[in-house]
């Protein structure tokens, strides 16, 4: 399943998602990692020293989602202020001629 804008797949599907009972606001692409996260968590009572490396996995699949909407985000601005600049280039008072 493809996302839009994104290079990312979604990987679990939604079926595995409402079994997890992962919320509706962490149902993204890194979905698949939170799942295996939680349930170790469960097992270990919570404890923050547990489950450090499927942790460490989600934390960093959730910050290269974050880098990549960020770098969407400038692109779609710099094209916005292109446009802009383009649409209030002043129109010259003298024309230019073919000779000069």
């Amino acid at each position: 399943m493809d996302v839009p804008g994104s290079s990312k797949k979604m990987i679990a599907t939604q079926e595995e998602m409402v079994e997890a009972k992962v919320p509706l606001g962490y149902r993204d692409q890194c979905a698949h990692l939170l799942i295996p996260l939680n349930k170790c968590r469960r097992a270990e009572f919570f404890l923050p020293w547990k489950c450090e490396d499927e942790r460490h996995v989600y934390e960093k699949c959730e910050y290269e989602l974050v880098m990549e909407r960020m770098l969407q985000m400038q692109k779609i601005r710099e094209a916005q202020a292109q446009q802009k600049q383009g649409a209030t280039q002043p129109i010259p008072l003298i024309p230019k001629t073919a000779n000069a």
